[in-house]
């Protein structure tokens, strides 16, 4: 008896043709699966490349639980079992072999395990279906892959940045400058207040030119406050400061 199964997604479903040769007459059966319903599902090649890693790792996870297709095609879970470490006859010499247990749960029979003995870059040395008097076996050994060795990270010397002889930080910098000076002009355009008040400020600090320029644009702009009291009519010599308190204030009763 020979059975062939191919696999083939088509839009939103798997198509699953199964055939079974016994003497010269074939039986081709074709089935339909919802693509929603295998998530999950991993098929014989996927298995392989599945326990070279669980082999790599020497470890199975233990909720190790992914759909597969039984004997007769129907979509069931699989579990995954370490079986341990084994020394096994490859060829000629002796070698460490993980062995890991796949048992398939079908809905309908028994279930079915198979026993993959893998070496330990993951190559399947051993595979034993469980019940049978067979077994399939490597008769050369095959040359294992070195693990590979991480290399530590480089490090780059920090290097202080001239950004005027960098072309494009350069070039970044004109374009942001020009965006910044249509910006401003457009507000001044738009306000011209804005422009008067400070033309104002401007001859007012240069016909008296004080010592102490922050106070003096502090008592001119000070006015403008909201918080501010109004000015009295007579000034006291000892004149409050025009800059904000930073107490918070206290409540009245």
């Amino acid at each position: 008896m020979e059975r062939k199964m191919s696999l083939v997604r088509q839009d939103d479903q798997l198509v699953m043709t199964r055939s079974v040769k016994e003497g010269e007459e074939v039986k081709t059966e074709v089935t339909f699966f919802p693509w929603s319903s295998t998530v999950g599902f991993v098929s014989e090649a996927a298995n392989l490349l599945l326990l070279r890693v669980m082999a790599w790792r020497q470890l199975v996870p233990s909720n190790a639980r992914f759909l597969a297709l039984d004997t007769e095609g129907k979509l069931c879970y699989s579990t995954y079992q370490a079986l341990g470490v084994q020394t096994i006859q490859a060829g000629h010499q002796e070698v460490d072999v993980f062995i890991v247990e796949q048992t398939v749960h079908s809905d309908k029979g028994i279930p079915g395990s198979c026993q993959f003995y893998l070496l330990s870059d993951g190559h399947l040395a051993k595979r034993i279906q469980v019940g049978s008097p067979g077994c399939c076996m490597i008769t050369k050994m095959p040359v294992l892959r070195d693990k590979d060795e991480i290399e530590p990270a480089p490090v780059f010397e920090k290097k202080p940045l001239v950004w005027e002889e960098d072309m494009e930080l350069y070039s970044r910098f004109l374009g942001r400058k020009e965006e910044l000076r249509v910006s401003h002009n457009s507000y001044l355009r738009q306000h011209p207040e804005a422009q008067a008040l400070i033309s104002d400020f401007l001859l007012f600090l240069l016909l008296r030119r004080p010592a102490d320029v922050v106070t003096f644009a502090a008592e001119y702009f000070g006015p403008f406050a909201k918080r501010n009291p109004p000015t009295p009519a007579l000034r006291s010599s000892s004149r409050p400061s025009p800059f904000r308190s930073l107490d918070p204030e206290r409540p009245t009763d």
